[in-house]
């Protein structure tokens, strides 16, 4: 199903808070005086004498080794045409976003105000002292080709024109994984190419390095095949000609062995694909429309290999698998181009990271039980975690033995931890919880629908495909606030408890709940009277089968929206306490706290629990827990309740569960400080790794470490996760923003589908 983006939440999106999608951020110190004389007058003078002396010492003392340019004058952005540089600005703000979050570069993003060839070129060549590479991105055929040409001769730091190599990498990556599944010889195959712009040349001549017979190529573009006996053509679509007698794109695919689109939507039929060579390959990359739709293509020939530029059907060709690792592995050595060896290093390492075994958390991502190379699985996915440490290593290598490093690098297995270290696993995990929930949404009730962000969040998990959202509150309040902010929920069912066509579920909801609590003190009136109330209805909707999940407590206090849960649901069989746990999303990944909104002061006996609770939930993102006991002191280093509480909870963990990677009692900052705790204490469990999940001794430690962390540092957080429930029911913070919202729908539907 194609994903639906309002135009209202896109405008949104860029426009809220600080306008834009990227911003500067300081490296160094500057809190001082002292920061402030260093970082400008007089303390800089001293950079700018030693890089005087030595201009490569400008990649030692400023930030040019990790800056690219993403430069456009907006001639032919995405699928909307030359729409001028102003308005391309979020499309290369967009490019700069993706570069940071996949590969950590740095990215100033620039829009020229010329169509002049001379003029964008000398623009360029001025600022080339500034930048560490170039990004060309959205630029019109032909001016493309000469741009590129020119820049790459002229200057001595990296330049790609992403929208001509880009596809192709990925594209030809893709191609030669086909190809070996169905036993064909890349020199053999005949060839189709729909489209003749950038790309499509760019994908061809790829494609012949790799070894594809030109003469086995039928390129065709808006007026037909390209012939001998045409008068129109240009240098570049000239060294396409094919002598066949061949006019039209349905006689070119006749016989053909490989389609490779990258025209306009809708224009290849089923009788075309079907009139294809046996074992039909065809890469419909057309966005957002293929040329032939995913599911048409299978349906006319089951023995075809099919790719798309789609992210809802399997082979998704997407720019992103390649120039963010192709740029990090060219800065990293400082090359001095990104040239044919590098783009070939690029396309064979994606090739085979294809072939290698898919972590856990690709699967997980994508609702697979075991993606592994096929039909179905010819390139990588843009989540697999491996693609930085395979892809730029390989890039990096190419541009050694081609001789265009200035850098060579010398320790390799320092360089793949550096890379490993670049990113954490912070947009994965969240990746990684949305996608499993789109495998198989499941039915949620909002119970605090007479609020705006909840609806906003509710439109957005409904046309995300995470959740099937149910309504509770006022139905004319909820609809006129629909009204007034032009939201798009038609079809979603909207339930008052309080209305009289609402009476047959009170009924009976409340002699469900009745038979629960009649011996805890409640009557049959009082348990009709609770029905009422929005929390009981919405968590009786789950205990009866009418709904799957329940989200609440966006505007009521957390022990009142709590309290319906373990009375209706009760806990998992075995549990004594429940607990809440905290997900923060942090550079150096994920880190999971316990337990921050149930438990005012654990016992030794409840903070096992805790643990193995927390450990289990840890364990359901496929991330292996590495556990601290926090405290104020470190392996009995002090005396204290909260101190030998955490250590007496220790000991007991690690009797019962000697695999498990726990320890402490240890102070926070020394749980992260792998170096710190080898030269103190060499004998923790947590002296390799660190930790990633930290359990509190008690309510006000976690409550106040998550807060100052979310508030003060700016980390994201997905939570409180309520552990220990028999069905899933999530409580909201008060005030959470539309995106946690949408968070803790996901991690309801994930909870929902494992039980």
């Amino acid at each position: 199903m194609e994903k639906k983006i309002r135009r209202e939440d896109a405008l949104e999106y860029h426009a809220k808070g600080r306008p834009g999608k990227i911003e500067v951020i300081p490296t160094k110190e500057y809190s001082t005086q002292r920061d402030l004389t260093l970082a400008y007058s007089p303390g800089v003078a001293e950079p700018c004498l030693a890089i005087a002396e030595n201009s490569e010492d400008v990649y030692k003392y400023t930030a040019k080794g990790n800056l690219v340019a993403v430069i456009s004058n907006g001639s032919a952005v995405l699928g909307l045409g030359d729409i001028g540089p102003e308005a391309g600005k979020p499309v290369m703000e967009g490019k700069g976003l993706l570069f940071k979050i996949y590969a950590d570069i740095d990215v100033f993003d620039i829009e020229l105000n010329t169509k002049n060839v001379d003029e964008f070129v000398r623009t360029v060549k001025i600022l080339e002292p500034t930048f560490g590479g170039v990004n060309l991105e959205d630029i019109k055929a032909p001016e493309c080709f000469e741009i590129e040409e020119r820049l790459k001769k002229e200057l001595n730091i990296p330049v790609m024109h992403d929208d001509q190599h880009g596809t192709a990498i990925i594209s030809a990556a893709a191609l030669l994984n086909a190809l070996e599944i169905i036993g064909k010889n890349i020199e053999d195959v005949k060839i189709v190419v729909n489209g003749a712009g950038a790309s499509a040349i760019s994908c061809s001549k790829l494609y012949i390095a790799l070894g594809a017979k030109v003469e086995n190529f039928v390129m065709c573009d808006s007026k037909g095949v390209i012939r001998p006996d045409r008068n129109d053509l240009d240098e570049r679509k000239s060294q396409f000609i094919t002598s066949r007698d061949l006019h039209t794109l349905e006689e070119a695919m006749v016989g053909a062995d490989v389609f490779i689109g990258l025209s306009k939507g809708n224009v290849v039929t089923q009788d075309m694909v079907r009139s294809m060579a046996k074992d039909a390959i065809v890469f419909a990359m057309a966005n957002p429309t293929p040329e032939i739709a995913y599911p048409d293509a299978i349906e006319a020939r089951p023995d075809i290999i099919m790719a798309t530029g789609r992210s809802d059907y399997p082979n998704q060709v997407n720019n992103v698998l390649g120039f963010p690792f192709i740029f990090r592995g060219a800065l990293d050595v400082r090359a001095t181009e990104i040239n044919e060896a590098m783009k070939l290093a690029a396309v064979h390492a994606l090739a085979d990271l294809a072939k290698k075994s898919v972590p856990d958390l690709v699967n997980l991502a994508y609702g697979e039980s075991n993606l592994m190379f096929g039909r179905k699985y010819i390139i990588p996915k843009p989540v697999d975690p491996r693609l930085l440490t395979t892809v730029a290593p390989a890039v990096a290598q190419a541009a050694m033995d081609s001789g265009v490093a200035k850098h060579p690098i010398e320790d390799w297995d320092a360089y793949e931890q550096q890379l490993a270290r670049r990113l954490g696993q912070d947009n994965q995990i969240s990746r990684v919880i949305l996608n499993k929930a789109k495998s198989n949404p499941k039915r949620v009730v909002f119970a605090d629908a007479e609020n705006l962000k909840v609806l906003k969040a509710a439109q957005q998990v409904r046309d995300e495909g995470i959740a099937f959202p149910i309504l509770l509150g006022q139905v004319d309040r909820i609809r006129a606030l629909i009204t007034e902010n032009n939201l798009d929920l038609a079809n979603i069912p909207i339930l008052d408890p309080r209305a009289p066509e609402q009476e047959e579920l009170i009924q009976k909801f409340s002699e469900l709940y009745y038979e629960k609590r009649k011996r805890k003190g409640v009557t049959a009136t009082e348990a009709k009277k609770q029905m009422y109330f929005r929390n009981y209805f919405g968590v009786m909707m789950v205990e009866a089968g009418e709904a799957d999940a329940v989200i609440s407590g966006l505007t009521r206090n957390y022990p009142d929206t709590i309290r319906p849960a373990l009375q209706v649901m009760g806990k998992e069989a075995g549990v004594k306490k429940v607990a809440g746990m905290y997900i923060l999303l942090t550079k150096r990944g994920p880190l999971f706290f316990s337990d921050t909104t149930v438990n005012f002061n654990p016992t030794v006996d409840e903070i096992v629990e805790i643990t193995e609770l927390t450990a289990k939930a840890v364990e359901r993102f496929n991330i292996k827990p590495r556990i601290a006991l926090v405290s104020y002191s470190n392996f009995g280093s002090a005396k204290g309740d909260d101190a030998q509480k955490m250590n007496q909870a220790v000991e007991i963990l690690q009797r019962k569960h000697p695999e498990m990677i726990v320890d402490g009692e240890i102070q926070a900052h020394l749980a992260f400080n792998t170096d710190l705790l080898k030269l103190n204490h060499p004998f923790s469990k947590l002296v390799e790794e660190g930790a990633n999940t930290l359990i509190f001794p008690n309510l006000a430690a976690s409550n106040i470490a998550y807060n100052l962390m979310t508030e003060s540092a700016g980390f994201d957080a997905i939570g409180p996760i309520l552990l220990g429930l028999r069905k899933p029911v999530h409580v909201l913070q008060l005030g959470s923003s539309e995106r946690e919202i949408v968070n803790m729908v996901a991690i309801a539907v994930v909870e929902a589908q494992g039980k």
